[in-house]
């Protein structure tokens, strides 16, 4: 995401930051490259006009221009507004001090919103909270079954009825299901349409009036861009929003609506939607999203998704095997399923300072789906002990994975790179081991 944006903004401040002294024409010059940046990037002219405006009159002053590093203290200040833009602060979901809180999920056909309804219950559950959907949906034909087979993946309940067409009426029952339940958090799927019209407004202002929920949430197709943006205000002006989930943000490259939306509709983005997957939501920061934007990474989301996949006992149980010098190829194995759980490859190095710098950079992940398939083609005795992997041993493990010789040897070699790596850590006292392993 914001990869077009990223590559513009970081060629113009590597002029800025390679002139020893900034004058007012050059910050002049580089606000303009700015803006026709932002407008290439489907960002609402009215919001770049403003930016642009709030950026100017704190770039041109004396301090500015007369520091030692003028060009670093005009990124930080176009990091400081698109900070604000974006939101300012992270925004969370209000939870009600009387359970059940209930969170009514609205948007167009096509959006997301039933699968996001299901990652936002299992981002509930793992926060230790009991949530419940509400197939609310009774418009679009297989919607209640969609939401049923989500729910059995994530463990959570899902409320619906087949004999009834009266979606006010199964939301309002739903509550009371949800209190005999002691389920905490109730998350209405209504309908949608392939547009905006009256039905469904007056469908989702009855749902509203009579289950007053704490939030609504509009679930937006961050890949519509401007139309996301206009989307949000109607919305919000028709039946009244408290936040944005933004979706498919991995295929929206120029960001547009996400730099837009908080501007136009006056209402934050809480989530994104990085992937297909389940649990591909994220929270929305917006000084790490600029920080992203900006080519300086983003460190914290980074260690929250490491932490989310490692925990504290498997880390101390590969701590354990590095000393003990015992890390095989199946410890290998398990280390690449769990990084690749956290996402694609792509969007975890963009989180690493500097790497967004690369050009060209392309991770194959088929290279791992290879790695995987040697390994499992080797016998348990040989992923113990790599030293007895003989030339008809590599090739009966070449022609069971469906790999060549070479790619065995080459997974071989890594395994022994990456031991005499751990080992470094093993010699080195007070090193502390990652919690992952990089590859």
């Amino acid at each position: 995401m914001f990869e077009s944006l990223s590559e513009r903004l970081e060629s113009i401040f590597k002029k800025l930051k390679g002139r020893g002294l900034l004058k007012e024409e050059d910050v002049e010059v580089a606000l303009k490259e700015i803006r026709l940046a932002l407008l290439e990037a489907d960002v609402n002219f009215r919001v770049v006009k403003d930016f642009i405006q709030k950026v100017k009159e704190k770039a041109v002053g004396r301090e500015v221009l007369d520091s030692l590093t003028p060009g670093q203290q005009v990124i930080k200040i176009v990091n400081d507004e698109l900070c604000e833009l974006l939101g300012g602060t992270g925004s969370r979901i209000h939870l009600s001090p009387n359970p059940p809180t209930v969170i009514m999920m609205v948007g167009l056909h096509g959006s997301g919103k039933t699968t996001t309804s299901a990652k936002l219950a299992r981002f509930f559950r793992k926060e230790g909270r009991r949530p419940m959907l509400v197939a609310a949906d009774l418009q679009r034909p297989a919607a209640i079954e969609q939401l049923i087979t989500l729910g059995s993946q994530i463990d959570v309940p899902v409320f619906y009825s087949k004999d009834t067409k009266d979606p006010v009426a199964l939301c309002k029952e739903s509550i009371k299901k949800a209190k005999l339940d002691a389920r905490d958090i109730l998350i209405l799927d209504t309908a949608g349409r392939l547009h905006i019209d009256e039905t469904l407004m007056t469908e989702l202002k009855q749902i509203k009036d009579r289950t007053s929920p704490k939030e609504v949430i509009l679930v937006a197709d961050a890949m519509t861009g401007q139309d996301a943006v206009n989307i949000a205000k109607n919305f919000n002006e028709q039946i009244g929003i408290d936040g944005i989930i933004l979706t498919k943000m991995d295929g929206d490259a120029r960001g547009g609506g996400a730099l837009s939306i908080k501007a136009i509709s006056g209402k934050p983005i809480k989530f994104i939607g990085v992937g297909e997957k389940i649990d591909m939501l994220e929270t929305f920061h917006p000084d790490r999203i600029a920080s992203r934007i900006l080519g300086m990474g983003d460190v914290l989301s980074l260690i929250e998704q490491a932490q989310k996949t490692f925990d504290q006992k498997e880390a101390e149980k590969l701590q354990k095997k590095i000393f003990e010098e015992s890390f095989t190829f199946d410890d290998l194995k398990e280390q690449i399923r769990k990084m690749r759980s956290m996402g694609p490859i792509e969007n975890i190095l963009s989180m690493i300072p500097g790497i967004g710098k690369i050009k060209n950079l392309y991770v194959d992940e088929r290279e791992f789906v290879k790695i995987e398939a040697v390994i499992n083609s080797m016998t348990s005795v040989e992923r113990k002990n790599h030293s007895i992997l003989n030339g008809s041993r590599r090739k009966r493990i070449a022609l069971g994975s469906g790999t060549t010789v070479a790619d065995v040897n080459r997974v071989i070699k890594q395994h022994v790179e990456m031991k005499k790596m751990l080992k470094m850590f093993k010699d080195k006292k007070g090193l502390k081991l990652p919690k992952f392993l990089p590859f």
